[in-house]
């Protein structure tokens, strides 16, 4: 379980660019290398009070896998280790305008938050939510993450991208910092959990043929 973030200063490094809509103009949204398909889903207006960014993280694990873990909706903390409880207090978990509640382990800036399915798009392998109430400092904050087959076509990318206001007393370095920190930890639990289903998969597979 990875370990939790500090609460003071938001802390991390950010990655390289893409091209992210603010205010009509053309902003620079932080992103390791994105995979072609992908950069549609991942641009979006941003305000002139809000910051973006985006992490990317490869898994050694059929894209078919990690998609049986991210589509849940109602079931984040399978792998948000930072996420302590969930339950669905409107809708099915898998229409849009589902909301959850989720409660967060302690040491974060935050107790609860409601939040509302956007996307779940089961062919392109794209969901995306967005918090809309609760007690928490990441105001208007919504997140889009897309499943890609890697280059090598044995594995999965998966680019998870957001944009969220600046709280008030922090600037929009610390606020990415912070964020991607948050996102890092869930990608590199994704990728542990998604890899263990397709090894035990396999060796099951190999045990019925025997």
């Amino acid at each position: 379980m990875p370990s939790q973030p500090s609460t003071s200063p938001l802390q991390l490094h950010r990655p390289t660019a893409v091209a992210i809509k603010q205010s009509g103009t053309t902003a620079a949204c932080p992103v390791r290398t994105m995979p072609d398909e992908a950069s549609c889903r991942h641009v979006r207006p941003v305000g002139p009070n809000q910051c973006c960014s985006a992490v990317v993280k490869t898994i050694s694990a059929p894209i078919n896998t990690v998609w049986s873990v991210v589509r849940r909706f109602d079931t984040p903390q399978a792998y948000k280790h930072f996420v302590k409880s969930c339950r669905v207090i409107y809708g099915d978990g898998v229409h849009v305008g589902t909301l959850r509640e989720i409660h967060v382990v302690s040491g974060l800036p935050a107790a609860h938050s409601i939040e509302r399915l956007e996307i779940l798009d089961e062919e392109e392998h794209v969901i995306s939510f967005s918090v809309v109430g609760g007690d928490h400092r990441l105001q208007n904050y919504r997140s889009v993450t897309t499943l890609h087959v890697s280059p090598s076509g044995r594995g999965t990318t998966v680019v998870e991208s957001y944009v969220v206001n600046i709280p008030a007393g922090n600037t929009k370095e610390e606020t990415c910092v912070f964020v991607d920190t948050i996102v890092k930890c869930n990608l590199q639990s994704l990728a542990q959990i998604s890899e263990g289903l397709a090894a035990n998969r396999t060796s099951n597979a190999k045990s019925d043929s025997s």
